[in-house]
């Protein structure tokens, strides 16, 4: 599965930023987003699943929303009101029965 991502840049706090990522097949139950921050680890920033679930992480939660166009075989991620802690490489999530994929990432820098 190729994971084709694009949107990051440099921003500075409180604007916004999308997000997208359009994989290679099609049937995914989950997709998503996760975010490594400089020097931590990778953490989930929000999924959602084939049946319009969605999750976010805490720190996300009332500023990003994540949404699927079905018929792109797309998923995005708008982020708004960023936030300097939000700088990180952004990476495509999908999941494909019990197989995860990754993208390689994105990077969002957010200037205060």
């Amino acid at each position: 599965v190729q994971l084709q991502a694009c949107g990051g840049g440099l921003v500075q706090a409180g604007e916004s930023l999308r997000l997208s990522c359009t994989p290679s097949v099609r049937g995914l139950s989950i997709m998503g987003w996760y975010r490594q921050p400089p020097g931590d680890k990778r953490d989930m920033v929000a999924t959602t699943t084939a049946g319009g679930h969605t999750n976010y992480a805490g720190s996300v939660q009332g500023r990003f929303s994540i949404s699927r166009d079905v018929r792109k075989n797309t998923v995005y991620l708008q982020m708004d009101t960023l936030k300097s802690e939000d700088t990180g490489i952004y990476f495509c999530y999908v999941k494909r029965g019990n197989v995860n994929y990754w993208g390689q990432g994105t990077l969002v820098t957010v200037s205060s």
